[in-house]
């Protein structure tokens, strides 16, 4: 019998050899080739950009950790004296015994219902579901044809997540896509190489070491290679030939066998020391496939990242994702912004999640730039949800309900707001959402040199009481009814004559790169205050 190292070897051989067919089989028909000026033909097809609000979940075994700080559990419960080190000492015992291994092992995921989740969702509001197919810790939450034993398939759940949510989500009309995370993994992980430095278990090694596990654990590395402990959480610095065609044979996989209609790096492209060219082969792939399934047009939404510590970016070979981050004014091509009700992963009984009205604010501000809004809901270890959480995404539903025309197929107009107030635009029609309740009167200067007779009527959605209006050389002055919503933004509906859409304005990429690099050092590289990185 073939070790378990000589075994894993013996795959990976496979797996390049997997690589180099598909990539060979793709180039002779490829609507797009894997360079820069190729995959800048990538346009956001019409359906995201009508979308506007998804839902996602980070969930996987993470989630069991029965720790606060889980939001990298996988990597810190290994670093020694850190929240999740110590959380790990004190519910599962020290990782030379218990490591991340047995959290999968001991996972399970009894209430996870996936038409549930979607039927949920669904009733937000969203128009696309993406489920977190694989995050950091190496996990894949698919029947991994690469990952095979480390898989939703065989522990927690033990299904295939990602195909259950889709096929649900298809059934509700909605559009289905992936988040991946697997990128960093390789500098991300190797923690569990380590050891305690001081102590009772001093220079005892983690279990990572235990060559059976490579297969979760991965293969030893040359530290020298993996560089400082900032260098550590971005994409490897020099990643491994076998490393790169593992990476890429994963993406492949869910490429080819679930069709996704939106696919997301969570960062630029990889890797470090190949200038992207691993990234840019999977896009082109993605490209290329989604365009066979729909009469050679790609209808496929790729979304990275501008943070060029996490690989490298190109502008406009995709869509870019903001985390946590609003763009400061109209993109000219719709970007998305991932926030999170409350931490990215279930922390337990003591998260603090936005409230209805933060949400609804957020979700217009994004919509009124050009941008859509995918919306994170952490799902406990057992895949239910927190009564919170059901009880917010009801409510952003019923205000979709009144509003959603405001919202679903709008454009921007020529600016995105007036102090709180956001604009968007139908056709001639041009919203007016108030996303703080006016005492008395609302004056728009925005609408200065507007004339009376270029507004045919003004309405407040969800309401039959009468707008009255005044259009002045200023601009136009609403008094508003007394049926305002108190807790929640109010529309008022102005259908115009002559309403032009004006060009949206260009803003430079650096502008955007920075709203994410400040993101990250105040939120931390694992997007909950942990983590400070060095700019």
């Amino acid at each position: 019998m073939k070790s378990p190292v000589k075994l894993f070897l013996l795959l990976l051989l496979i797996y390049s050899v997997n690589v180099k067919g598909q990539q060979t089989k793709s180039k002779s028909k490829a609507l797009f080739q894997a360079e820069v000026q190729s995959l800048q033909q990538y346009e956001c097809p019409e359906w995201f950009r009508d979308a506007k609000f998804g839902i996602y979940c980070h969930w996987n075994p993470q989630s069991a950790s029965k720790s606060e700080n889980n939001g990298w559990y996988a990597r810190d419960m290994y670093i020694q004296g850190s929240p999740a080190y110590n959380d790990h000492l004190k519910n599962w015992g020290h990782p030379s015994k218990v490591g991340y291994k047995d959290i999968i092992t001991n996972w399970k995921a009894d209430k996870f219902n996936a038409k549930e989740w979607v039927d949920l969702f669904k009733k937000s509001g969203a128009k696309f579901i993406i489920s977190m197919a694989v995050h950091h810790d190496n996990f894949d939450m698919w029947n991994s044809k690469y990952q095979p034993k480390w898989n939703s398939t065989k522990f927690g759940p033990e299904i295939d997540v990602c195909k259950v949510i889709k096929e649900e989500t298809l059934k509700a009309g909605l559009r289905w896509g992936v988040t991946t995370h697997l990128e960093r993994t390789y500098s991300w992980f190797q923690t569990n190489k380590l050891m305690d430095k001081t102590g009772i278990y001093k220079d005892i090694p983690y279990d990572g070491n235990n060559k059976a596990d490579q297969d979760l654990y991965l293969p030893n590395p040359d530290f020298a290679s993996l560089g400082s402990a900032d260098d550590q959480l971005r994409h490897p610095l020099k990643s491994p030939i076998m490393w790169r065609n593992m990476w890429k044979n994963r993406m492949y996989d869910l490429i080819d066998n679930y069709d996704p209609d939106f696919f997301y790096f969570d960062g630029a492209l990889p890797f470090m020391d190949d200038g992207g060219k691993s990234g840019m082969e999977v896009l082109a792939h993605y490209y290329n496939h989604n365009a066979a399934k729909h009469n050679g047009k790609n209808e496929g939404v790729m979304v990275i990242k501008n943070i060029t510590r996490h690989g490298y970016f190109y502008p406009s070979v995709s869509s870019i994702a903001l985390e946590r981050q609003y763009a400061d004014s109209i993109q000219e091509s719709p970007q998305v912004t991932d926030e999170s009700i409350g931490p990215w992963f279930h922390t337990g009984t003591n998260a603090e999640y936005k409230s209805t009205e933060d949400i609804i604010n957020l979700l217009t501000d994004v919509v009124s730039k050009n941008c859509n809004f995918l919306l994170n809901i952490p799902a406990k270890a057992d895949g239910s949800f927190d009564e919170d959480a059901k009880t917010a995404l009801i409510e952003i539903g019923n205000w979709m309900k009144v509003n959603g025309s405001a919202i679903y197929g709008t454009r921007p107009w020529k600016t995105f707001g007036e102090g709180s107030v956001r604009f968007t635009t139908t056709k001639d029609t041009l919203n007016v959402i108030l996303r703080q309740k006016p005492i008395n009167i609302i004056f728009l200067g925005s609408f200065k040199g507007w004339k009376k007779g270029d507004i045919k009527t003004i309405e407040l959605l969800g309401s039959n009481s009468k707008v009255q209006y005044h259009v002045t050389e200023e601009g136009l002055l609403i008094i508003p009814p007394k049926s305002l919503n108190p807790n929640l933004a109010n529309v008022f509906k102005i259908t115009s004559r002559n309403l032009a859409l004006l060009p949206s304005t260009r803003v430079s990429l650096e502008s955007t790169k920075k709203l994410n690099d400040d993101a990250e050092s105040k939120f931390g590289a694992d997007g909950q205050g942990n983590h400070k990185i060095n700019n």
